[in-house]
């Protein structure tokens, strides 16, 4: 029978992980994988932690296991996206989220000041404002990677600029790292799921002190300024905080800080794109692509001309 070896395979319950335990895709012979994190790899079986179960799989019903490379979460395109989702995304402390995600918010240097930006896709692909490198011929973008006794700050000047739009805000470039470097990555969740008074934090460079990490709530999710719609937040925003990515407690990026009202009196009044807008510009990135040719990139197109009066006929 083609379903015993896999009715095996989900025999038996382990109740022992360890300390090593890898995330990983087992591939099963009769066609279909297995996603989870390797428990125990032996020659008689491999153990995968679902999360909500765990299986044993017997050796010769493997065809291959696919292990993750250190520090680099897979990216699981939307279509031909560049971003990823975790649906396994489960709440953790800031603290713990901030050791685990915060490699992948990136310093970006431009002639003209600085703002922050987030990786989306292990190819280097990240996202910042439009604001921060609008009309910005070099572009540089600091990593900050976990190394063996601290942090390793790497610095890549090859930038490229692949989709820009000044109304979105939003701006997608691409490390040209020339040796296929592969990046840790940051998942995109759902804005519309945000409540109001939700716990958000967000990690930048504010005034140019890099990996600042600062935290708040959702004040409002939908709020209205200049014909745009933004997540209101208490989570402190400024000067070099912009085009970073502002968190829920998943690890998720639910926006993507940009602004704060700056009135006399005014305290805790920050805002962020949702990623509803983000996800939309990704999917559009082909009409927002930059021509380093054209000084008005990304494409800009003329509007509409208004309607004049019409004089009575005579």
């Amino acid at each position: 029978m083609k379903n015993t070896t896999l009715r095996h395979a989900v025999a038996a319950l382990v109740v022992s992980t360890t300390a090593s335990a890898a995330p990983a895709t087992v591939e099963l012979n009769q066609g279909g994988s297995v996603r989870g994190e390797i428990l125990a790899d032996t020659a008689e079986r491999v153990v995968v932690d679902l999360g909500f179960t765990v299986l044993t799989i017997p050796r010769d019903a493997i065809t291959k296991v696919n292990k993750d490379a250190p520090g680099v979460a897979p990216t699981t395109a939307q279509g031909d996206e560049l971003y990823r989702v975790d649906s396994n995304a489960r709440p953790q402390g800031v603290k713990e989220l901030v050791n685990s995600i915060g490699d992948r918010v990136v310093l970006v240097k431009t002639a003209g000041g600085l703002g922050s930006g987030f990786i989306i896709h292990e190819d280097g692909y990240l996202l910042t404002n439009d604001h921060v490198i609008a009309g910005e011929s070099e572009i540089t973008i600091t990593v900050f990677a976990k190394g063996a006794t601290g942090i390793d700050k790497k610095t890549w000047e090859n930038v490229r600029i692949i989709a820009s739009n000044a109304e979105m805000d939003l701006a997608l470039l691409k490390i040209e790292s020339g040796d296929k470097t592969r990046f840790p990555t940051v998942p995109l969740g759902d804005s519309d799921e945000l409540r109001q008074g939700q716990p958000v934090f967000a990690i930048g460079a504010p005034l140019g002190l890099e990996r600042t990490v600062s935290q708040g709530i959702v004040s409002l999710k939908n709020r209205i300024e200049d014909g745009r719609m933004y997540i209101q937040t208490t989570t402190q925003i400024n000067p070099g905080n912009s085009g970073g990515p502002l968190f829920n407690l998943k690890g998720e990026v639910i926006g993507v800080n940009n602004m704060k009202i700056v009135s006399p009196g005014a305290e805790g009044l920050g805002f962020a794109i949702p990623t509803a807008v983000v996800k939309l510009f990704l999917k559009n990135r082909d009409a927002f692509a930059f021509d380093p040719a054209n000084p008005n990139s990304g494409f800009r197109y003329n509007r509409p001309p208004r309607a004049t009066a019409q004089q009575p006929a005579k």
